[in-house]
């Protein structure tokens, strides 16, 4: 994710149920010491707050900021009880007919 402008201090990231919320909220600067303000500031630095919605067995193990770009590490965990298993076919024993009846001859 492009965060260009905020440092690590200014960003959050928390994992809450299936949503990851990353937040940037820009700290003030003070003006500079003569007094002038920025003829043109490319980079806005607005607050902002975005959400993404995470599959089941997602986590979430670590997020890195590097040049203005926002690494969020993801694994996908899937419990034992979750993953598919193979299950072995037996071969059938030919039905023998029972005699339920016999007659009298």
């Amino acid at each position: 994710m492009a965060v260009a402008g905020f440092s690590p201090s200014e960003l959050d990231v928390t994992v809450h149920e299936n949503t990851l919320l990353v937040t940037g909220k820009a700290q003030k600067e003070e003006e500079k010491k003569n007094g002038n303000g920025y003829l043109h500031r490319g980079i806005a630095r607005r607050a902002f707050e975005r959400r993404f919605s995470l599959a089941d067995h997602m986590k979430v193990t670590g997020a890195k900021l590097d040049n203005g770009m926002l690494h969020v590490d993801l694994v996908h965990e899937v419990p034992e009880a979750a993953k598919p298993r193979k299950i072995a076919i037996g071969a059938s024993e030919p039905v023998q007919p029972q005699v339920t009846e016999q007659r009298a001859a």
